[in-house]
Parts: structure tokens; C-alpha cells; sequence
């Protein structure tokens, strides 16, 4: 069935419909371009909510980000942006696949369906102006033959009567043929517009406009199928990223299920041990007796009181939760701080001297690789003057070498105060390798010339540090085993690194001093954070 059969005679109703069918097509695309506004505007908001509660740049190397539940908080907020940006590809699927398609493709059908509406329009004022023809001529026809009629009776009229002559006779007569004449001309010209009106009737109703009619239904069907994709589109513009939106979620699951409770309680621990001994008793000052107050022998090696333990103002009493105690939180540290790091408790002082010597060492590798790369430079000058003056060079290899110089006293002062803090870096060395005559050049000797002596000079030197605690030491069995928690670099001596899942066999237990010795499948072995790891000792 089709419109141009059964709804021959509803060109109003068909004409109606299909500008209908046009505006739901375009109520659909407005619809949906709502809908990715009200997308953009969420993931926009998720966005800024993510930002608003994640770390600033400056804030990353604060205490608590090595806390297991912060550390999951923070990974949550990146799932959440990850989230976000979903939903802002959701938004822009939409508006591509959808949106601007649909409207491309409505433009095209109303282009269509005014163009398949002129050919009725000129096809009726056709059929229209056919029938004017043939009223025309069926009206002049009637009168031409009411003329003819009247004509024949008066020349019949004219016959009969006894007055008329010869020649009125043949005059009325005359006259009554002319019009008969002209009267049967307009009954030929009627008939003939007739049977023209009559054809181009059946063409118009039979033809034309079922052709025009099954066209029209032909695109109000594409117009619908053309819906019904973006109906599922809609769908499926979201199902294809609920695979990503879905990895999102299990990662903030698996945020979630990385939060560790102990290890944060160790972290608490490794951060804020002072490494004091408890306060020994107060002794009993008998001043009746005048006995001269003395240390107890009980306490041998420990602060035998609260003023011991405070090291400062012996006036005063220590007490645990005094306001004075927050002078030992770690990292809390004021432009007035030592440089040894004395005013913090035997633990941190040992933690921060580490990480200050693992920066120097970091710093002192950087120039030791200028140095080196300058030394290089020099001599491609000297053997091709025209790349480069050499003496040019003169003043970065100068600054190079005090660079070298003072970071090597630095590293020199730092290794004395750990050593003095009791730490593990105390047995380092740092030996001298020197650069033969196509390495580095002396600084000394702003003109180039290689030095012939056997005493290094500190600009051609670096320091490689090394430690052969366990060289020499017969290889001890383990007495258990340990999963590393985290990554550690391992860059201070006597320190081993590790990568996040690792497992190592433990060779020695944390004396309290916050580091536990252990030992690679390989043999190489070295200390560790022990609140980095998880830790199973043999039964």
C-alpha cells in the first residue's frame, strides 16, 4: 500500500504530515543538544571538583601523601576526572553523531519535500488551467449554437412571410448557415478541449500526483528511519564508553581497597619517631640532708628527665602534651632551623640529613657530568678551532669546579653530622677517578693544557660513592621475607632500591631505627624503609 494509491485525494493531510514528521526531527536534535549541555556542564563541574580537592603543585612532598588513605583519595580524584572527561566525550559523540548530522539531513529532506510540492502545485495549476480551456469553450459553444438556433428560426420566420422579399429571404437564410457553421466549430473546439482536459484529468490523478504522493511517503519513511538511528544512537553513544566509565569506577574501587590502615598507622610511626628513650624517674632531692642530687645509675645512657629530654630550659617540666612537644613534629621547619638539623629529635635529624645527602648527591652528579661533557667540548675545540673558541669555555669550566668543590665540602659536612647522628651512612667513601688526556680538562688551566700529574684535580673527578659493608661478610640466612609497598629509589648509601610488589628476603630486623636489612634473589643487599614494606618472618 501506498499514499499515492489509497490517499489519491489527501494532498492537504499528506502535506501536514510530512511538515510534522520535519518538526519532530528538529524538536529530536534540540532535545539532544540539551542533553550535551547538561553533559558538558557536569563534567565540568566534576572537573573543578576534582581540582578543587587535589594537591597543589607545592604540596605534594607534604607529610600525609604518604599516607595510604590519602595517597587512595588522591587517585580517586584522577579516576573522577577521567570520569569527567567520559562524559565530555559522551557530549561531543552526541553533538557530532547526532546532532549536526541529523540537522545536515533534515535541511536535505525539506529541500526535497519543497521541491516535490512545487511539481503538485504546477501540476494542479496545469490541470487548472485546462479546465479554464474547456469552460471557455464550452461556454462559447452554448452560445454560439443559442445563436445558431435563433438564426435558422428567423430565417424560417423570414420564409413564411408574404412580405418578405426574395432577398431578406436569402439573407436570413445565409446568416442562419453562418451560425450553424460557427456554432459546429464550437462544438468541435468543446469537444476537442474535452478530451484534452479529460486526459490530462487522468494523467493528473492517476500519474502525477501518485508519483509525487509515493515520493513524499518515500521520504517521510527515510525521515523516520533516519530518526530511529539517532534514537539508538542515543544509546549507543553512551554504552560505547561505559567499558572506560566502568575502569574508572574500579579504580576508585581499587583506591578504595588500596587503603591500608597498618602501614598508614607505620607511616604515622617512621614520620614522627623522635628516637628519644623515655623519661628516667625523678629523683628524690633531700634537702634536708643537702644531699647533692645525682644521676641514677638505673638510667645509665637515657635523659634521666623531662629537662634532659628537652635539651633546652632546664626550668621547665616536659610534659607529653604540652604545646612546647610540637617542636619535634617532623618537617615542621622555620627560617630559624639549624643546618645540622639539630633542633629535631635523633630520628628525623637522621632522615633528613639522608635525604639532604641524597640531594647533594644527585646535585654533585649533575656537575661531575658537566664537568665531564665541558672537558669533552674543549678538546673537539682544540682540535677544530673553527667549531669554537676553547677559551671560551674557560669560565663555565671554572664555575664547574668550585660547583664540584663545594658540594664535595658539603657532602663531606653531611656525611660528618650523619655519622654523629648515629646513621647508616657513617662507613661511605668517595674516591677519585680521574680522566686520562682525552677526558676532562683542568680547570685550573684556563689555556687548555692537559695536566701530566698524577694528583687529580676536582673538576676532571667523580665521586662514585660505594660501600663494601657486605663484600667481605659470609652471606647470612634470611629470616624472612618482605613485599615492598611503595617504590624506593635506594640513592643514599648502604641503601638498596626496590620497585612497588617486589618481594626480598629480610637478613636483618629494624633495631628501631626505622630501616630493615634485606637481600635480593641476586645477592645484592642493603637497608630499606621498614614502613615501605610488609614483613613475614620465619616461625
Amino acid at each position: 500500500m501506498d499514499w499515492g494509491t489509497e490517499l489519491w485525494d489527501q494532498y492537504d493531510i499528506i502535506e501536514k504530515h510530512t511538515q510534522s514528521g520535519l518538526e519532530l526531527v528538529e524538536k529530536y536534535v534540540k532535545f539532544v543538544k540539551e542533553r550535551t549541555e547538561i553533559e558538558q556542564n557536569y563534567a565540568k563541574q566534576l572537573r573543578n571538583l576534582s581540582k578543587k580537592y587535589n594537591l597543589k603543585r607545592n604540596s605534594k612532598d607534604e607529610p600525609e601523601c604518604r599516607f595510604s588513605s590519602y595517597q587512595s583519595f588522591l587517585d580517586m580524584l584522577n579516576e573522577m576526572n577521567d570520569y569527567a572527561g567520559q562524559r565530555e566525550l559522551i557530549a561531543e559523540n552526541m553533538m557530532m553523531n547526532i546532532c549536526i548530522d541529523l540537522t545536515k539531513y533534515l535541511q536535505e529532506l525539506k529541500q526535497e519535500r519543497k521541491t516535490y510540492l512545487m511539481e503538485a502545485k504546477k501540476a494542479q495549476q496545469s490541470l487548472e488551467s485546462t479546465y479554464k480551456q474547456l469552460d471557455s469553450s464550452k461556454k462559447r459553444f452554448e452560445r454560439e449554437w443559442k445563436e445558431a438556433e435563433r438564426a435558422a428560426q428567423y430565417a424560417e420566420k423570414t420564409d413564411q412571410d408574404i412580405n418578405a422579399t426574395k432577398a431578406d429571404v436569402e439573407k436570413a437564410k445565409q446568416q442562419a448557415h453562418m451560425r450553424a457553421h460557427v456554432a459546429e466549430e464550437c462544438k468541435n473546439d468543446y469537444a476537442a478541449q474535452l478530451q484534452k482536459f479529460n486526459k490530462e484529468q487522468s494523467q493528473f490523478y492517476f500519474n502525477d500526483m501518485p508519483l509525487i504522493f509515493n515520493k513524499l511517503q518515500d521520504l517521510d519513511e527515510r525521515r523516520i528511519k533516519k530518526l530511529k538511528q539517532g534514537y539508538i544512537l542515543f544509546s549507543d553513544t553512551e554504552k560505547h564508553v561505559m567499558p572506560i566509565i566502568g575502569k574508572c569506577l574500579e579504580g576508585i574501587t581499587k583506591a578504595g581497597t588500596n587503603v591500608n590502615e597498618r602501614n598508614d598507622s607505620m607511616v604515622v610511626i617512621e614520620q614522627n619517631k623522635s628516637g628519644f628513650e623515655r623519661p628516667g624517674d625523678v629523683e628524690f632531692e633531700d634537702y634536708s640532708q643537702a644531699i647533692n642530687r645525682t644521676s641514677s645509675d638505673s638510667s645509665l645512657g637515657t635523659p634521666k628527665g623531662p629537662v634532659d629530654l628537652l635539651g633546652k630550659n632546664k626550668s621547665k617540666n616536659f610534659w607529653l602534651f604540652s604545646k612546647r612537644s610540637k617542636k619535634f613534629t617532623p618537617d615542621r621547619t622555620t627560617p630559624t632551623v639549624t643546618e645540622d638539623f639539630a633542633h629535631l629529635p635523633p630520628e628525623q635529624r637522621r632522615k633528613r640529613l639522608q635525604q639532604k645527602l641524597e640531594e647533594i648527591c644527585k646535585e654533585l652528579q649533575k656537575e661531575v657530568d658537566q664537568s665531564e661533557a665541558l672537558g669533552k667540548m674543549k678538546d673537539v675545540y682544540e682540535k677544530n678551532p673553527q667549531m669554537g673558541d676553547p677559551a671560551s669555555l674557560a669560565s663555565q669550566i671554572s664555575q664547574t669546579s668550585q660547583n664540584i668543590e663545594r658540594l664535595r665540602g658539603e657532602l663531606n659536612k653531611y656525611e660528618t653530622w650523619l655519622a654523629e647522628a648515629g646513621g647508616r651512612g657513617d662507613t661511605s667513601r668517595y674516591k677519585v677517578l680521574t680522566f686520562n688526556n682525552n677526558g676532562a680538562h683542568d680547570v685550573h688551566s684556563p689555556d687548555g693544557a692537559h695536566s701530566d700529574e698524577s694528583t687529580p684535580d676536582p673538576s676532571q673527578a667523580i665521586y662514585a660513592e660505594f660501600d663494601d659493608d657486605f663484600e667481605e661478610e659470609e652471606l647470612t640466612a634470611p629470616i624472612g621475607t618482605c613485599t615492598a609497598m611503595y617504590n624506593f629509589p635506594g640513592a643514599s648509601e648502604g641503601t638498596i632500591s626496590m620497585q612497588e610488589g617486589e618481594e626480598l628476603a629480610v637478613v636483618e630486623e629494624d633495631k628501631g631505627d626505622g630501616w630493615t636489612r634485606v637481600r635480593r634473589n641476586n645477592g645484592d643487599e642493603g637497608y630499606i624503609p621498614t614502613s615501605y614494606v610488609t614483613i613475614t618472618l620465619n616461625k
